[in-house]
């Protein structure tokens, strides 16, 4: 090494985290994953992953350099607390655990997770495959025109990328009320000339061992209401707060949610699950009461290749009867999933099913869409049924 790449090593391994700074504070990266102290992987942005030739000295090394990123939460790993939540800043998540969890020649296992706000554009998505212009146009209109939206996918399938591009989508005077759990990974606010344009209130739920200073997204839900929104965003339902969401969403707000879930129809019967958890009600009360709320349901999914795709977007009819319809809008149809020297070769495309129903028509043109704007989503969609 020279003179200057010693001192900036010395200075990485004794003040900062080691070979690890340079990916944590890199660009396009999303995620490091250390399975072992010499297993380390980085994913990027554009779903590549790739295995370091970097690693720790010793199962010991990557101990102590965890510990020291944990230790800017006030967080501590060792035998009496081995699984460990923490925070490196308000962007990035650590999640990490040492022996007896994991083996002795392992040391330490950690995810990484680095949510940079992405600055994400409908070109990058309709370019990198993810979505179409209609599908992309339809999602940013019902968000527009007040209908609730959920979007619902595995870890990493793209679902806080999307919601973040669609809220940026938002006229600047409707004010945007966003609840996140224990991260930022939304950042709406934006500015002209050093002045705020828009009208956005970024809030975070703060966890306390201590019940009475706990604030989490159930509450902030409840304070939301107060600030009179006109969008409120919950950057993910995962408890008693999918209740107050859709309550939210069926008495004139407009919601934006993520939810973790493995297809559109599976969506609503997820919700069902979250709702019960703060009151035993029954399923069938509580899926007409989600599927009101939250009528647009889009599925994304990470392919098998890395590749990110929005698999369906269904709509909830709901019939006269009280009976609902599920009809698919849009769906991405795979015409080739191979394997190539270890690669995958997925090919497909994305098409328009079936248009939207005349019910939600009805609410669009209520809400204030112009019969042009409507028709153009009818054409881009197929004729309603």
């Amino acid at each position: 090494m020279t003179q200057a790449q010693l001192v900036d090593a010395l200075y990485t391994e004794m003040a900062e985290f080691s070979f690890l700074t340079k990916y944590i504070f890199g660009a396009g990266i999303e995620e490091i994953d250390v399975n072992a102290w010499n297993d380390v992987e980085v994913q990027y942005s554009n779903g590549t992953a790739k295995k370091l030739d970097e690693h720790f000295d010793s199962p010991d090394h990557a101990v102590n350099v965890v510990r020291r990123m944990l230790h800017v939460s006030g967080m501590v790993l060792d035998n009496a607390s081995p699984a460990v939540l923490g925070q490196l800043s308000k962007n990035i998540r650590i999640s990490a655990l040492k022996t007896p969890l994991v083996d002795e020649d392992v040391g330490v296992s950690a995810s990484i997770r680095i949510v940079n706000p992405q600055n994400m554009q409908k070109a990058d998505f309709i370019g990198g495959g993810t979505a179409t212009e209609p599908m992309l146009d339809f999602l940013t209109e019902c968000l527009r025109y007040g209908i609730s939206t959920c979007v619902a996918g595995a870890t990493s399938s793209g679902k806080t990328t999307l919601a973040g591009w669609l809220l940026t989508t938002i006229p600047k005077n409707k004010r945007i009320f966003t609840i996140e759990n224990g991260s930022r990974e939304l950042a709406l606010v934006r500015q002209e000339n050093g002045k705020v344009v828009n009208s956005v209130i970024h809030t975070l739920t703060r966890f306390s061992e201590n019940e009475k200073q706990n604030i989490d997204q159930d509450t902030l839900l409840d304070l939301a209401l107060r600030f009179n929104p006109e969008v409120i965003c919950v950057g993910e339902m995962r408890g008693s707060e999918a209740y107050a969401a859709q309550e939210a969403a069926r008495t004139g707000h407009t919601v934006l949610t993520t939810i973790h879930s493995n297809s559109c129809e599976a969506t609503w019967r997820r919700m069902v699950t979250l709702c019960k958890r703060k009151y035993d009600m029954s399923d069938s009360t509580l899926i007409d009461l989600v599927t009101e709320a939250f009528p647009i349901v889009v599925f994304a999914k990470q392919l098998e290749n890395k590749q990110r795709r929005l698999m369906e977007i269904m709509e909830c009819e709901i019939l006269p009867d009280g009976t609902r319809n599920y009809r698919s809008l849009f769906q991405y149809q795979i015409t080739e999933n191979r394997v190539v020297d270890g690669k995958f070769i997925i090919n497909g495309s994305h098409c328009a099913v079936q248009g939207i129903s005349q019910s939600l028509q009805k609410r669009f043109l209520e809400n204030g869409m112009p019969k042009e704007t409507l028709n153009r989503i009818l054409s881009s969609g197929g004729d309603a049924a």
